[in-house]
């Protein structure tokens, strides 16, 4: 499995886009790991404009039981749908997203990621994939899924000769 991180420009992110030929049921995503940092949190809670102060103030999140600030779920949801999207590339389009919260994920910890592509489905005409992902960390897994992405139809380069 190879371990990459989530940030401005993933590495894992794919520069062309995969097409629906080039995709099988059963296909793994690579591993991708986040190193979930106070400032991540406080971040990404803002970037969300998720103000419970159980993302931004330890204290608080202390008194109300946590260990540390963790994840708000918009976060959760849109790291699911990243780690799909970096691997399918960048013309992928997300269809569906449905996810379940497990354990926290506290700063300071690592969140990986893993994923398998599941079933294909064919909807008016579109060609789509569910994707199983799940997020876990130290604790535990801190969410599980889908996420249904629609590909392009990979089209001809060249017609055959005598055409």
């Amino acid at each position: 499995m190879t371990e990459t991180s989530i940030g401005a420009a993933s590495p894992m992110a794919s520069p062309a886009t995969r097409t629906s030929d080039k995709v099988s049921v059963g296909d793994s995503l690579p591993e991708t790991q986040i190193e979930v940092t106070p400032t991540f949190v406080i971040s990404t809670a803002i970037a969300t404009r998720d103000f419970q102060d159980v993302h931004h103030d330890r204290d608080a999140a202390i008194r109300r039981g946590s260990k540390d600030i963790f994840l708000n779920i918009l976060t959760t949801s849109g790291l699911a749908q990243r780690y799909v999207t970096d691997w399918a590339g960048p013309q992928a389009l997300v269809r569906g997203v449905s996810i379940k919260l497990g354990v926290p994920c506290y700063a300071y910890d690592m969140l990986k990621f893993f994923g398998q592509v599941i079933d294909r489905v064919t909807e008016n005409g579109e060609d789509s994939f569910v994707v199983e992902v799940v997020g876990r960390n130290s604790l535990g897994d801190h969410v599980t899924g889908t996420v249904r992405i629609a590909l392009p139809i990979a089209l001809p380069t060249a017609l055959p000769k005598g055409e």
